[in-house]
């Protein structure tokens, strides 16, 4: 698998509670924060699930 870095552009705030869970799942939780994770079929689920507030770039 390959990595993918996952960095927030977008608040939180008017978003529903799962997509809040999400976001902590994947490690973030505020505005520029990054994290890089393995590209498996459940990380970018939940990726798409949240792509309106996060970027996405391949490591």
């Amino acid at each position: 698998m390959s990595k993918i870095i996952i960095t927030q552009t977008k608040s939180q705030i008017k978003c529903p509670k799962r997509q809040k869970d999400t976001l902590v799942a994947l490690g973030l939780g505020r505005i520029g924060k990054k994290n890089e994770v393995e590209g498996t079929p459940q990380v970018r689920g939940m990726v798409a699930k949240v792509q309106h507030l996060v970027n996405v770039t391949e490591a």
